[in-house]
């Protein structure tokens, strides 16, 4: 199995909408792909349980099918910081228990598994450790969703930097115009290029139709797929 752990400059900079469609060109291509949405903030009951919109969003994405409670197995109500959830709910969210939970997901075969993380890369999840202790505990490659939005630069540059310290892979980024009227688009680009020491996977342009992503060389070679 190969998995990737997809963390966004920010959080509502799209990791879901990317992962989704990433999820979507694996099975296109006939790959056997699942999300994992390990912890997720926001959600409402329905089907005698709380269900979260991007969990089920990668569930319907996913060609490899599993209970909901396998690809989110902690999800919360209020929309807030999960480790500040988790505690009004009285539980806590250890990376021994993410470690668990991932495995026993791997056991369903699927070839690909793509981890949406929650928030920016330094997200809590206890009193004393974040989620990024599990990525290095897994030594999971990440992937860098880049909200292309003023200040995307910044918020870009410090999470690889922060990355590039932790002695973190990052196999590269996508960007994602989520301001439709984003000045200058084509030169921020351009100096993210310049300036990430990562491969550009793929572009996904601001649309209100169809979702599409452009996709670049760099991915395919990731996924180990011919066009």
């Amino acid at each position: 199995m190969s998995a990737f752990f997809i963390t966004g400059t920010d959080t509502e900079v799209g990791k879901t909408y990317i992962t989704s469609l990433l999820l979507k060109f694996l099975t296109k291509h006939k790959r056997q792909a699942i999300g994992f949405k390990p912890i997720a903030a926001g959600a409402e009951e329905a089907f005698g349980q709380l269900v979260n919109d991007d969990a089920l969003s990668l569930m319907e994405c996913a060609s490899t099918h599993a209970k909901y409670e396998q690809v989110n197995p902690f999800c919360f109500e209020p929309p807030i910081a999960p480790h500040i959830a988790a505690k009004r709910a009285g539980i806590e969210v250890t990376v021994n228990q993410l470690q668990h939970h991932y495995h026993a997901l791997a056991t369903l075969g699927a070839e690909f598994t793509l981890v949406e993380g929650a928030g920016g890369w330094a997200l809590p999840i206890n009193d004393t450790e974040y989620m990024y202790d599990w990525v290095k505990t897994e030594q999971l490659p990440v992937l860098l969703v880049v909200g292309m939005k003023l200040g995307c630069l910044n918020h870009a540059l410090l999470t690889m930097q922060v990355l590039k310290m932790q002695g973190v892979k990052c196999v590269g980024w996508v960007a994602n115009q989520i301001d439709k009227d984003m000045a200058e688009f084509d030169e921020n680009l351009a100096t993210l290029r310049q300036r990430i020491d990562a491969p550009l996977l793929a572009v996904a342009p601001y649309t209100e139709d169809t979702p599409k992503l452009q996709i670049h060389a760099a991915l395919t070679d990731l996924f180990g797929i011919t066009l």
